[in-house]
């Protein structure tokens, strides 16, 4: 089964996916390996156009959407 899971706030829209390969992107420009990946939170806050993440339970990030 395939799903899709967008957020849409004051015109704007953004979807899980883009976040987590934007995530992903992130991880491996700071000399990680995306097999090493665990687990990933994603706090998207479109009020503020921010995503929020912690990588593995531990590992905290943010950027602008």
């Amino acid at each position: 089964m395939k799903t899709d899971f967008f957020v849409e706030f004051a015109g704007k829209s953004m979807d899980y996916n883009t976040l987590l390969t934007r995530i992903k992107e992130i991880w491996k420009t700071d000399g990680n390996m995306v097999k090493d990946l665990k687990s990933v939170e994603i706090y998207f806050k479109p009020e503020e156009n921010m995503c929020y993440y912690v990588i593995n339970e531990d590992q905290k990030g943010s950027f602008e959407v």
